[in-house]
C-alpha cells in the first residue's frame, strides 16, 4: 500500500469527464494496482478511481492511471508532502457474524428460494476485491451474483455494485445481475439497489431453517 498525501488537480477521461480542482488529498495505490483519491470527508468513499486491471506512469508531476478501455485518470502534482509505502500481509477477509454467514449457508442450500429453476455455481466466489457471497444461476442460465447481509444498509449495494462491475469484465460470467438479500433493507438502500438494477430479497430467517411460526393457526 502506497500512500501519498499531496496537492493536486485530477481530471479523468472516459465515458464520462470529470475534474477536480488543486487541493490538498490522499492518494492510495494498492498492490492490486488499483488507484483512488480522497478528501477528509466522505467516509470510506473516494472522489475519483481507477479500478484494476489499470497501470500507473509517474512522470514529473504528472501521474497518468490508464486502463485497457483507454480510460486516463490524470493526477498533476503541484507539491508531494508525504509519500510512504507499506506492506499490509495477506488479507484474511471480513469475519461474518453467525447469522450472517449462517444465512449464506442456508441459502446456498436452498436456492431456490431466489427463484425457480436457480441453481449455485459456488460460495465466496472469488474476485479481485473479495469474495461474492454466492454465484448462481437463474432459470435461464444467466449468472447472479447475492450479496447477503443481516441488515441491508447503502454501502452493501455499494459493495455489490463493486463486484458486478468487476464480474460483468468476465466474457464467460457476463451479463452479470444482482441480487441484495438481507432480513433487513433500509429504504435508502432499496432505493439505491433498485436504481442501479438490483434486485432486493427480504430473508426469513426462520423459514430457511424450517422453523414453523409459533402463532396458532386454523389450517
Amino acid at each position: 500500500m502506497r500512500l501519498v498525501i499531496a496537492r493536486c488537480q485530477v481530471d479523468y477521461v472516459g465515458r464520462l469527464t470529470a475534474h477536480l480542482p488543486m487541493a490538498q488529498r490522499l492518494l492510495l495505490v494498492k498492490a492490486d494496482g488499483s488507484v483512488s483519491v480522497h478528501s477528509d470527508d466522505r467516509a470510506y468513499k473516494p472522489l475519483n478511481w481507477m479500478s484494476p486491471p489499470c497501470w500507473l506512469i509517474e512522470d514529473p508531476g504528472v501521474w497518468t492511471v490508464q486502463n485497457k478501455a483507454g480510460e486516463k485518470l490524470v493526477i498533476t502534482l503541484d507539491e508531494i508532502l508525504h509519500d510512504s509505502k507499506h506492506e499490509l500481509g495477506a488479507e484474511p477477509g471480513l469475519v461474518k457474524d453467525g447469522v450472517e454467514a449462517h444465512l449464506q449457508e442456508l441459502l446456498a442450500e436452498h436456492v431456490t428460494t431466489l427463484g425457480d429453476g436457480w441453481s449455485l455455481v459456488r460460495r465466496e466466489y472469488p474476485t479481485a476485491i473479495g469474495p461474492v457471497d454466492l454465484l448462481c444461476r437463474d432459470a435461464e442460465g444467466a449468472s447472479v451474483a447475492v450479496e447477503i447481509k443481516r441488515r441491508g444498509e447503502i454501502d452493501g449495494v455499494e459493495q455489490l455494485t463493486r463486484y458486478l462491475e468487476l464480474l460483468n469484465r468476465d466474457p464467460l460470467l457476463s451479463p452479470v445481475t444482482g441480487v441484495f438479500a438481507a432480513q433487513q433493507i433500509r429504504p435508502q438502500a432499496r432505493t439505491l439497489a433498485e436504481d442501479r438494477g438490483i434486485r432486493c430479497v427480504v430473508l426469513d430467517y426462520d423459514k430457511l431453517r424450517g422453523i414453523e411460526p409459533d402463532e396458532y393457526r386454523l389450517f
